[in-house]
C-alpha cells in the first residue's frame, strides 16, 4: 500500500485551523509540526492530553513523524493509567496544561509540555510529509472494567480510510473548506475521527477551542465561517438546543455516544436549518456506520464495510476496519445491507419472561416533560436473582409520583423503577457517556440523597 500525505490540504497558504478566531494556515501548522516532531523524547508511545484541539493535532502528527505511538485509553483514572504505564514503560504525557487542569495522577509517567509559539516558530517551512500507510499511529483501548484493558491498533491508513469514508458520505468534498467545531475530546475515538482526522485527511478546516457550555457554543459558531458544521453528543445538543434561544445557522450537525431521541434529532434540525447526522462506531472497528434519524432508524453502512449475522451476534469487516469485529450490540439485518439496533446485548433486561433494554427504558424517561437528564441501570445485587431496575433522574420541580405515573403510560410495569433517585446530575464524562463504575459510585452515594422523593417504587 502506498505511503499516505499526512495532511489533505495541496494549498499551502490555505486555513488549515482557527484558533481564538486566528485562521492558521497550512505552512505554519506543518512547520510547527516539525518542530516540536524534533523535541519530542526518544520514546515509543504518547498520552496526548493536549485540551486545545490544534495542539493535540501538532502532537498526533509529530508523533506519527517520529513513528510514536498515540494512546487512547477509555479514562484517565489513575488505576487505568498506572495499568498502561505498567504495559508501556516507554510512554510519556505531551501536555498543554490541561493534566494540572484536571487533576489527572500520571505517577511515574514524564509530562512533556507543549511548546510555547515562540519555540515552535523557530523551525524551517517544510513540505507535506507521507507516512507508510501500515504504520501504527494509535492504539485504541476498551475500558477494561472485567479485566486487562485490550488495544486494538489503528494504522495511518486504516484512520485515513476511516476519515475519507465519513467525508464521503456526508458529501463533505476534498478542500470544500468545512469549519469544523467539535464539543468532544480530541482524544475519544469518535472526536479524534470527527474533529481532527477528517480536518486532516479531506482538506477541511479544524476549531481549536471545545466549548462546553451551551452560549459559548453558541457564540463560537457565530463567529466561524461557512460552510460550518458541529460535531457534538446527544447530551450537549439537548443543552443547547434548551438555553440558547436562537442557535446560528449551520450546513449539518453530527452527532455520536449515545442514543439521539428523536423528537431530540427534529428539534436540531428545525432550530439549525441543516440535516442532523448520528455515527454508529465502537472501538474495536472505529466509526463503520450513519443515519439521518428524521428519515428512519435504519443505520447504512459506510463504503467498503460489510456485515454479517448469526443470530443475535454480529461482525463487520472491510473498508477501513482492519478485523473482523464483534458488534456488541443486537442488530436486525434487512435484505438491502441496512440494520437498525435493538440496545447493547449487556443492557437486555429479562423479567418475568418479558425482554427490554436499558437503552429503551432510559429513552423514555427523559422523554418525560420536565426530565433533563435520567438513566436506568439494573445493579450488580441483582445478578443471583431476579433482575430489578432503579433509575437516577435529573428533573427539578418534579416528584416520584409525577415520573412514575409518565412511566407508567410507556413502560411495562414489570420494568418500572424499584427505586428512584432524585440527583443534582449525572456522572457523565466528556463525551456525555455514563460509565458503570460511575453509576455504581453514584448508587453507593445514593443514601445520602433525598429519601422522602427516593422511596421505592
Amino acid at each position: 500500500m502506498p505511503d499516505i500525505p499526512l495532511i489533505g490540504h495541496t494549498d499551502l497558504d490555505s486555513v488549515f485551523a482557527y484558533r481564538a478566531g486566528v485562521p492558521v494556515p497550512v505552512q505554519r501548522f506543518l512547520q510547527e509540526v516539525g518542530a516540536l516532531a524534533r523535541q519530542l523524547p526518544e520514546k515509543r508511545h504518547v498520552l496526548n492530553l493536549c485540551a486545545d484541539r490544534y495542539s493535540f493535532a501538532v502532537g498526533f502528527c509529530a508523533a506519527l513523524l517520529r513513528g510514536q505511538i498515540s494512546l487512547l485509553p477509555p479514562n484517565y483514572t489513575a488505576d487505568f493509567v498506572a495499568r498502561l504505564a505498567a504495559r508501556f514503560p516507554d510512554l510519556y504525557c505531551l501536555s498543554d496544561g490541561a493534566v494540572e487542569l484536571a487533576g489527572i495522577q500520571l505517577a511515574g509517567i514524564e509530562v512533556v509540555a507543549y511548546p510555547t509559539a515562540a519555540e515552535l516558530s523557530a523551525a524551517e517551512a517544510t513540505g507535506i510529509p507521507l507516512i507508510p500507510a501500515e504504520q501504527c499511529a494509535a492504539l485504541v483501548f476498551t475500558s477494561g472494567s472485567t479485566g486487562e484493558p485490550t488495544a486494538h491498533q489503528k494504522t495511518w491508513g486504516s484512520l485515513s480510510a476511516s476519515a475519507t469514508a465519513e467525508a464521503e458520505r456526508f458529501g463533505i468534498l476534498p478542500g470544500a473548506a468545512m469549519t469544523i467545531l467539535g464539543t468532544v475530546p480530541a482524544q475519544h475515538m469518535y472526536g479524534l475521527e470527527s474533529t481532527v482526522l477528517i480536518a486532516l485527511c479531506n482538506g477541511q478546516v479544524l476549531v481549536a477551542e471545545r466549548p462546553f457550555y451551551p452560549a459559548d457554543i453558541s457564540a463560537q459558531l457565530a463567529a466561524l465561517p461557512r460552510p460550518r458544521c458541529l460535531v457534538t453528543t446527544p447530551i450537549h445538543l439537548r443543552s443547547l438546543l434548551a438555553e440558547v434561544a436562537e442557535v446560528p445557522p449551520v450546513d449539518f450537525v453530527l452527532c455520536a455516544t449515545a442514543p439521539l431521541p428523536l423528537d431530540l434529532a427534529q428539534l436540531a434540525e428545525a432550530c439549525f436549518g441543516a440535516p442532523l447526522y448520528e455515527i454508529y462506531g465502537f472501538t474495536e472497528a472505529g466509526q463503520v456506520a450513519s443515519r439521518r434519524p428524521v428519515e428512519g432508524a435504519a443505520w447504512t453502512l459506510f463504503a467498503g464495510i460489510a456485515l454479517h449475522q448469526q443470530q443475535d451476534r454480529a461482525w463487520v469487516s472491510g473498508g477501513h476496519v482492519q478485523i473482523e469485529a464483534v458488534l456488541s450490540d443486537v442488530i436486525e439485518l434487512a435484505a438491502d445491507g441496512t440494520f437498525t439496533l435493538h440496545g447493547r446485548a449487556a443492557d437486555l433486561v429479562n423479567i418475568g419472561g418479558k425482554r427490554t433494554s436499558l437503552a429503551s427504558l432510559s429513552h423514555h424517561l427523559n422523554n418525560i416533560p420536565g426530565v433533563r437528564d435520567g438513566v436506568f441501570m439494573v445493579p450488580d445485587d441483582s445478578a443471583g436473582g431476579s433482575p430489578r431496575t432503579l433509575a437516577f433522574v435529573v428533573a427539578p420541580g418534579l416528584t416520584r409520583d409525577i415520573v412514575l405515573a409518565a412511566l407508567r403510560q410507556c413502560v411495562d410495569p414489570v420494568f418500572l423503577p424499584r427505586q428512584l433517585y432524585f440527583v443534582e446530575s449525572l456522572p457523565r464524562n466528556s463525551t456525555g457517556k455514563l460509565t458503570r463504575e460511575a453509576l455504581a459510585q453514584l448508587l453507593r452515594q445514593a443514601p445520602r440523597t433525598d429519601r422522602r422523593k427516593n422511596a421505592a417504587a
